[in-house]
Formats: C-alpha cells, sequence, structure tokens
C-alpha cells in the first residue's frame, strides 16, 4: 500500500516521539530532542491545514527546500555555474573589468580572446597602421547651445540618474565623491537634491521628473522660487528634464507613505507619511512647443545654466514634430539625453522592462541624423545611456553621434555591486541599494569613493588608448565606418551601413558637417 509524504511524516514523529519516551527513563537527557521535535511537529500541522501553497501542503516540511534552493539559485549560479561570457545584464568579464579599474589592480586578461569571433553579432573596431596621439584634456565636450550663458565643460563619462531613496546615502555620497576626485558629473536622479548630493563637493546633474521633486508646491506642480533657489547652488551644473526612461518609459512611480520619511519628504518638498505619485506625464508642458517654452523658462531663471531632455525613443514621428517645432522657433535644449531601452532600474514591471522602447543604437542614430537634417545639430550635445561600462562601448556610442555618455550601472560595479540582483528587495547585500542602516553603514563612503574615481579615470584611459590605435586624433574623427558587426554568416558591415545607410566610406567629419542622414 503506497503512503504519502505526509502519512510518512506523521508515522515518523510518532516512532520519534515514542523512542525518546523511551530511551528517556535511562538517559533523561534526551528530553532535549523534544526541543527540535515540537516545533517542526507544529510546523507540520499548520502546512497540513494551511490551503495557500499546495507544495507545504502535500510535502510539509520537505517543501522549504524547494523556496530555499530558489532563494539562492542567482548565487549558485553566478558563483559556480556561470562562465566568464555569461550572467545579465552584464556578465562576469563585464563585472571584472569594472572591478579591476575600481580598485587600480591588473586589468588585462590572460591567453587571448574568449569571444566567438565568427558569431553572428560580434562587433569589433577598424585599427589603424599608424596610431594617432591624444591628450586627455581631447576627451571633454562643452555642453550650452547659443542660447546658454553658463556652458558646463563636461567628461564624455558620468554617472547616470539614480535617485537618493533608491540608493543608501553612503552610496550616493560615495558617488558624488568619486566625481569630485576625478572631474566629472554626477546626476542625481529625480528624487531630489539631498544633502548628500552636496556634501563631497562633486559636480551635479539635476534631473527633474514630474513630481518636480525639489521644485513642487503643495498641489504638486512647478514652483518657479523653489528651483531658482536651487539652482544657486555652485554644484549645480545642468538642469535635465525626465521625460522617460529606458527600464520603464512611459510609466510613473509612487513614493509609499511608509518610505515618506519626514529626511525624504524634506528633500522632495512634500509632506511626510503621505504617498506621493510620481504621473507618467508632465504638468508644466503638454506638447512639444510648450516643452520647448518650459525648457526656455528653466535656463532664465537658472541664469543660463544649460537645460537639456532625457528621453527613450518610442515614437518617431513625436520626435520629428519636436525637430520641427525646435527649427520653427528656434528653441531648443542645451542637451538631449537618449536612454536605451536596455538601461537599468530598481524595479520596473516586466513589459516594461523587456518590451517597451527603443534600443540605444537604433534611437542614438535616428536623433542624430534627424538633428542634422534640420541643422539643430551643432546646438544639441547628445548623452548616450544604456550598458556603456567600457572604453570600447563609448567609442561605439561616440560613432553614432553621442557626445558623452553617461553610465549607471558601471559606478554601481565600482561602489562593489555584485549583480545580486535584489535592487527591489531594500535587502541589497552590499549597501548600495537599501536604506536599511546596518546594511549601507558598511559601505565605506572614503574608500568607495576612490574607487569610483579609479574606474573614471581608468576607463577614460582605456578610452583613449583604443582611439590612438584606431588612428582617432580626436572625439570628432570617431567614425561609423569603423566599426563593425557580423550580420550573418561571411557577411559584416559597419555601423554606417546598419545605423546610416551609407556605403561606409564617410568619415565623422562630414557627419558633423550637415550631411542627411536618415537611418533604415
Amino acid at each position: 500500500m503506497n503512503m504519502s509524504i505526509r502519512q510518512l511524516l506523521a508515522m515518523a514523529f510518532a516512532a520519534g516521539y515514542a523512542a525518546v519516551i523511551a530511551f528517556s527513563f535511562s538517559n533523561p537527557a534526551l528530553l532535549w530532542l523534544l526541543v527540535l521535535l515540537v516545533p517542526l511537529n507544529l510546523i507540520l500541522v499548520q502546512n497540513l491545514f494551511q490551503k495557500k501553497h499546495a507544495i507545504l501542503r502535500n510535502y510539509p516540511l520537505l517543501g522549504y527546500l524547494r523556496y530555499f534552493f530558489e532563494s539562492i539559485r542567482p548565487e549558485m549560479r553566478q558563483y559556480f555555474f556561470e562562465s566568464d561570457l555569461d550572467g545579465k545584464p552584464f556578465s562576469r568579464r563585464q563585472r571584472s573589468i569594472v572591478y579591476q579599474r575600481a580598485k587600480n589592480v591588473k586589468q588585462t586578461v590572460p591567453f587571448g580572446m574568449q569571444t566567438n569571433s565568427q558569431e553572428i553579432g560580434y562587433e569589433w573596431l577598424a585599427h589603424a597602421m599608424f596610431p594617432a596621439h591624444l591628450k586627455l584634456e581631447d576627451l571633454r565636450v562643452n555642453v550650452g547651445s547659443s542660447r546658454c550663458k553658463q556652458p558646463y565643460n563636461a567628461s564624455i563619462l558620468n554617472i547616470s540618474a539614480m535617485s537618493y531613496g533608491s540608493l543608501s546615502k553612503t552610496a550616493v555620497m560615495a558617488l558624488n565623491g568619486g566625481a569630485k576626485l576625478d572631474n566629472f558629473a554626477h546626476n542625481t536622479g529625480e528624487g531630489g537634491i539631498s544633502p548628500f548630493h552636496l556634501q563631497e563637493g562633486g559636480d551635479l546633474i539635476w534631473q527633474i521628473g514630474t513630481g518636480y521633486f525639489g521644485c513642487r508646491n503643495k498641489d504638486g506642480n512647478f514652483d518657479e522660487k523653489l528651483f531658482k533657489e536651487q539652482m544657486a547652488h555652485p554644484n549645480i551644473k545642468m538642469v535635465e528634464i525626465k521625460l522617460s526612461q529606458g527600464a520603464k518609459p512611459g510609466h510613473g512611480g509612487i513614493l509609499p507613505a511608509a518610505k515618506n520619511t519626514p529626511e525624504i519628504a524634506a528633500i522632495r518638498k512634500v509632506e511626510p507619511h503621505t504617498t506621493v505619485a510620481s504621473p507618467p506625464s508632465h504638468s508644466a508642458f503638454s506638447d512639444q512647443f510648450t516643452m520647448l517654452l518650459f525648457i526656455e523658462k528653466l535656463r532664465v531663471l537658472s541664469e543660463g545654466k544649460p537645460v537639456g531632455i532625457k528621453l527613450c525613443l518610442g515614437n518617431k514621428e513625436e520626435f520629428e514634430q519636436l525637430c520641427l517645432e525646435m527649427k520653427h522657433n528656434n528653441l531648443f535644449p542645451d542637451f538631449i539625453a537618449i536612454d536605451g531601452a536596455e538601461g537599468g532600474t530598481g524595479a520596473a514591471p516586466l513589459e516594461f522592462t523587456d518590451s517597451l522602447g527603443m534600443p540605444l543604437n537604433d534611437a542614438l542614430s535616428f536623433v542624430h541624423s534627424r538633428l542634422q537634417y534640420y541643422g539643430l545639430r551643432k546646438e544639441i550635445k547628445l548623452i548616450a545611456a544604456g550598458k556603456i561600462i567600457t572604453g570600447i562601448d563609448i567609442i561605439k556610442t561616440i560613432s553614432l553621434g553621442a557626445d558623452m555618455c553617461y553610465s549607471a550601472r558601471g559606478f554601481m560595479f565600482s561602489l562593489g555591486c555584485i549583480q545580486a540582483l535584489q535592487c527591489d528587495s531594500g535587502k541589497c547585500p552590499v549597501g548600495i541599494a537599501t536604506q536599511e542602516k546596518s546594511l549601507y553603514k558598511g559601505l565605506d563612503v572614503s574608500d568607495k569613493k576612490v574607487r569610483v574615481a579609479n574606474f573614471h579615470r581608468n576607463t577614460i584611459k582605456a578610452t583613449i588608448e583604443v582611439m590612438e590605435a584606431c588612428g582617432f586624433a580626436s572625439l570628432k574623427d570617431i567614425s561609423p565606418d569603423k566599426v563593425f558587426r557580423r550580420v550573418e554568416q561571411g557577411r559584416n558591415q559597419s555601423f554606417a551601413q546598419i545605423y546610416f545607410g551609407q556605403n561606409g566610406n564617410q568619415n565623422s567629419n562630414s557627419l558633423t558637417k550637415g550631411h542627411n542622414l536618415i537611418p533604415n
């Protein structure tokens, strides 16, 4: 007769109790085994009568093994089964180069290429017979149109938007301290400017989202006075109006009342202990023209500091209309940050993360070519964001039209992120994406800010070395016809052919002198 697991466990417990009682007459110390048996028996009984979990009802004790192994699955995969080229969204090889550069240790790999150069999708750069020579100052960009009075001289690699609240106070201070040490910019994210963004003295790009945190009135609308007061701070170098982000384009957010502490409320200019919504769209403008008027207003209120927009490209016709409005009214942002659909976030719905938004390369090449077509490119700088962590990543995006780059997860790795995929749990094991003091106090600001600066400096150094090897004497020389991808077996195409429909024989100088490049 077959017996169920529940029946077998019941018999095992009965036998256990009988054995303990029988042998305790000769050895009373065995009664301590009841401390183990009784709690397990209570758990078994509880699971027999609960109706939420079928596994635990059918396997009252053994079922917990399933949940245990599921909980350690990411760690098991990462530490024991993952190869150097596996791992999502970043491979171990990618994470390792960030760790090495952040720690300023050996940054070489032994024995040769591990990637399959014959695989479809493999990409490479064409090097030059006679390398060029660059100076470090060649890799900075002036951001500011003809309407801007206080242009900002930016590094080509900066920290992408991550809010305090999503990140811990120690993580924010370490990032900003690193930006200060190596002279690059730190985007605040849409959660407002916290004291931890200002404490270390690094340059800031203030991101303003639909919630207008830090510059909102009681009704949640934009407040000119608060904005002007904030922008007077010398550390704030640029303003970025967030329209959408790659990981969740067109999706708003909620700050739950439980997380809206007096500290967070003071930073965001909201009532503490209340639920605060960030709607999908802005209330200060409703279309392309009114957005341009709002940009001009912010530029005036900030006394001429650069003002730009950030978006994940979706509907191409909407951007085309924006170009028409900019051309017709002679109004434009100082920069446009293009966030690719592959960009990261602490938490987002699966449908938005995997299926909405245009990938970075496609979006960047389209925006670059349309701005050229309308004669606006010389006024507007382009910032690219989306899985950028190495010098090769930077050069590829510049070849498609970017002037500079953002990186979020790259700088998180430099802080010590282990890609535990716990960002939305509040339990980040290395104290980065958490507000638990017991976790974030383990992140030492004085040490980590140096690692952030090291990662930036060594990545810029690697970018220079690759540029020199390819014969690029300046950023303007980086050309899409020098970057190649294997598109099928036995057939390769340059980025110029893939993204701009060219024959691949034009250099970047021709791209910046007004050729009307329209992507396929």
